[in-house]
């Protein structure tokens, strides 16, 4: 979809949205529509008790006395609280009504609206809503009917001077956004391993400079608990490491980001019950947010050095599988038993996560996992799950997930549950007992952070994928992380 800021709308007949808060108290633009059709609006939205509420819509056809094709009212809820996050709401809303309705233009005038920021950010940021929320996956719906397909190929925000640049740094927001999505989407014939790593790269040409070892170097490296995973796959796995460094500091320790990706997950010889295996393609949804995140802080050429790691492998049965009870030793050397194969992503993640360190002495580490179902049993699917050694870490990662809409909540870690972990013939196990299994899993991360290094794990399992469509994704993937990360970085490590 394209997106404009003209002052005034195309002269060619197309739908015209305009905004109202609760009392129906109508912005300029609004009002004027009211005149202009003599009343029509507001009648309408009287009878559709249409209350202003966010993202409301009333909608007029075919209008008299107006050139345009519709006219959508849309509730911009009280002025006070009509804020960036609103207004992305209002666009999404927008995307959603009229992205398969037969129009292919709409202007959206915000003349006169009360709202709570200027209209150069309302602009900026329902435009943003927007996109995010018209983005589809619709790669192999070959027998669409004509009505279920896009229409809306133009979206023109009227009478916002300045939008075009505070649009742009969103604009490269959305397409990390947008990229995360469609790797999380694919079919697990299409993304694994060596071809989620060839997507990543066009991020060279972003300024990304890119890392890649195959199976061989990790082997090298000691890398046993990642491979273990990927030893009954004849798909050979991979690591990416991608680093974007927009200081002028070449030397300065990296935020350093690892995603889970786990391209299909079979459970391994601890199989998954058939019903739902389908959905473990999006198992590599850590790693998907890390691309998407660096996607976009190179893109809007962030002034911080971050660097994003990814553990790619798929998880399958086959003779050559990694058995219950096998024990595989790490790349800093720890011993594990491993008890149940379909707890793979943390294998994947701890030598991944040591590799980095070791690597790139980073300053912090944040990991992002679809690791553990009992997280989604924990806190249902709005919140994603936070695990952390550092208070402040964790303040400013709940801080910037509440200011992009991706929420954390942060649950416990401690030694109580750490001795869970220990095994009797190993250093640790791969699993504990049923009681606190996302805390579990946490721990054993946590067993692979250096002492000086401040951490958190996001278990994002309930997060990544959507049954139902939200106010800016459509049913399906829905891109978590990439926005939080990037505002956490924002607001903590750019000067």
């Amino acid at each position: 979809m394209q997106i404009a800021f003209p002052a005034v709308a195309e002269t060619a007949s197309h739908a015209l949205v305009v905004l109202a808060g609760p009392g129906l108290v109508l912005g300029a633009a609004a009002a004027a529509a009211d005149t202009a059709t003599s009343g029509q609006l507001l009648r309408a939205a009287a009878t559709a008790r249409f209350e202003g509420e966010v993202g409301a819509i009333v909608e007029v056809m075919a209008p008299a006395g107006m050139a345009a094709t519709r006219l959508p009212l849309v509730g911009t809820g009280p002025a006070k609280d009509a804020d960036a996050s609103v207004l992305e709401r209002v666009g999404g809303a927008i995307a959603a009504r009229l992205l398969t309705s037969g129009e292919t233009r709409v202007s959206v005038d915000l003349a006169g609206a009360a709202l709570a920021i200027p209209a150069a950010d309302a602009a900026a940021h329902l435009a943003h809503g927007a996109a995010l929320r018209a983005w589809r996956f619709d790669n192999y719906r070959t027998t669409m009917k004509a009505k279920a397909k896009p229409t809306l190929t133009h979206l023109d925000v009227l009478g916002a001077a300045g939008a075009e640049a505070l649009h742009a740094r969103l604009d490269a927001i959305a397409g990390g956004v947008m990229r995360t999505r469609a790797l999380v989407s694919e079919p697990a014939n299409v993304i694994y391993p060596e071809s989620f790593v060839a997507s990543a790269a066009d991020l060279a040409a972003l300024g990304i400079e890119m890392t890649i070892l195959d199976e061989p170097a990790m082997r090298a490296l000691g890398m046993g608990a990642l491979l273990g995973v990927a030893q009954g796959s004849v798909r050979a796995p991979r690591i990416l490491a991608m680093r974007w460094n927009g200081t002028n500091a070449p030397d300065s320790r990296p935020v350093v980001f690892v995603g889970k990706g786990v391209t299909f997950d079979t459970g391994g010889i601890s199989l998954k019950p058939p019903a739902g295996m389908e959905d473990m393609k999006w198992d590599m949804g850590g790693a998907g947010a890390v691309v998407g995140a660096m996607h976009a802080l190179a893109a809007r050429k962030a002034p911080a050095h971050v660097v994003g790691v990814v553990g790619l492998v798929e998880n399958m049965p086959d003779g050559n599988a990694q058995r219950p009870g096998d024990v595989v030793t790490s790349m800093n050397g720890q011993t594990i038993e491993v008890i149940n194969t379909d707890a793979e992503g943390r294998l994947v993640l701890c030598d991944a996560i040591w590799w980095a360190q070791e690597t790139f002495n980073p300053e912090v580490v944040v990991d992002l996992a679809t690791l553990t179902g009992a997280i989604i049993i924990s806190l249902g699917n709005e919140h994603a799950g936070m695990f952390s050694n550092d208070d402040s870490l964790s303040a400013k990662l709940s801080a910037a997930g509440a200011a992009v809409g991706e929420k954390l909540w942060r649950m416990p870690i401690g030694d109580a549950y750490d001795k869970l972990i220990d095994s009797d013939i190993a250093d640790i196990k791969n699993v504990g007992p049923r009681e606190g299994g996302s805390i579990t899993a946490a721990q054993f991360i946590h067993r692979f952070i250096k002492p000086d290094v401040k951490w958190a794990h996001l278990d994002i399992a309930g997060t990544v994928w959507a049954s139902k469509p939200g106010a800016l994704h459509e049913k399906g993937a829905t891109g978590f992380g990439v926005r939080l990360l990037d505002r956490f970085i924002a607001d903590n490590f750019e000067g």
